[in-house]
């Protein structure tokens, strides 16, 4: 069996255990570790198999997990590309989540934060979403383009919006509902062939039972709660924070430093959003045998299956 899938079926923690968990799975020096690290620390876990998942509190198994958790796909056992790895997602969004949310004059300064936000946030979705289910290049292509041509016409829409209406609350309030829901939807739209084509789901030993649509729509469902739970709280906070900011002293003396206060407010609640919207849902998915589709109960008899619900 695939050790991190191993390691997620067996390791069932609590919220506040996988919170932790992906606090040190976020960790930067994981973007840089290098491929011949993280092949002995496959080795080892691979070796150990069972000693690897009762042996946690031996600093060695515990780096080679961490390795490996954060740079391996579960489903297809390759590794993922630095820039769409777990620990890169807050140093890619952070700044452009700020720069989104700024206050513009013209369409033009707003065009190529959102593309870019909605280009990286489209790949990240689709490099880290379930991968057991058989696709085409040419299709991920297609489909890739598609989103990130909707999210970024549905991110420009407040703008659009804010250059023609003078209502303060609600040119403060439609970025922060906008920004929330094509991020829902993006992953929805990103990951949409999963809950068609139906994704692998397994049991205990990781032995494959079959393909369930409903698993994939599970997977995607969870996911999209997830992103709009992150990116809803972190445009939100900063918005709030910066309505009482302004009537103080200080920025009445320093009107410049509003941007480093809502910069720095936006990296500081997105840091702690992250782990905690990733930790919201288990990495393995659990789904009752019953739920699915008949071709799948009528060949196992356990009553309880997993699956990759994807990050």
């Amino acid at each position: 069996m695939e050790p991190n899938v191993r390691f997620w079926i067996t390791e069932r923690h609590s919220f506040i255990q996988r919170f932790l968990q992906w606090t040190e799975l976020l960790d930067p020096t994981n973007l840089v570790v290098s491929i011949e690290k993280i092949e002995k620390s496959r080795q080892l876990l691979l070796k150990n198999e069972d000693a690897a998942i009762r042996d946690l509190a031996n600093q060695r198994i515990k780096d080679a997990w961490k390795r490996s958790l954060s740079t391996v796909h579960p489903d297809s056992s390759k590794l993922i590309p630095v820039p769409f790895r777990p620990a890169a997602f807050l140093p890619f969004t952070a700044p452009m989540v700020f720069f989104s949310m700024m206050s513009v004059k013209s369409l033009k300064s707003l065009v190529l934060p959102q593309v870019s936000f909605y280009t990286y946030t489209t790949a990240f979705n689709m490099v880290n979403g379930n991968a057991s289910y058989n696709r085409h290049l040419y299709e991920s292509l297609l489909l890739g383009t598609g989103v990130i041509a909707s999210s970024s016409f549905f991110g420009l829409f407040p703008v659009l919006f804010q250059m023609r209406v003078n209502h303060v609350l609600l040119k403060r309030a439609l970025p922060i509902i906008i920004l929330t829901h094509v991020s829902g939807m993006n992953v929805v739209a990103t990951r949409s062939l999963e809950p068609i084509r139906g994704i692998e789901v397994m049991d205990k030993e990781g032995n494959v039972m079959g393909y369930s649509r409903k698993a994939g729509t599970k997977a995607v469902k969870d996911t999209a709660t997830s992103r709009i739970v992150l990116f809803g709280t972190t445009a939100f906070i900063p918005e709030v924070f910066s309505h009482f900011f302004v009537r103080t002293q200080f920025f009445r003396q320093y009107p410049w430093s509003l941007w480093t206060f809502k910069l720095s407010c936006t990296v500081l609640v997105m840091g702690l959003m992250v782990p905690l919207s990733f930790s919201l849902f288990p990495q393995m998915g659990r789904i009752q045998c019953s739920e699915l589709e008949k071709e799948i109960q009528s060949v196992t008899e356990e009553t309880e299956l997993f699956y990759n619900r994807g990050v």
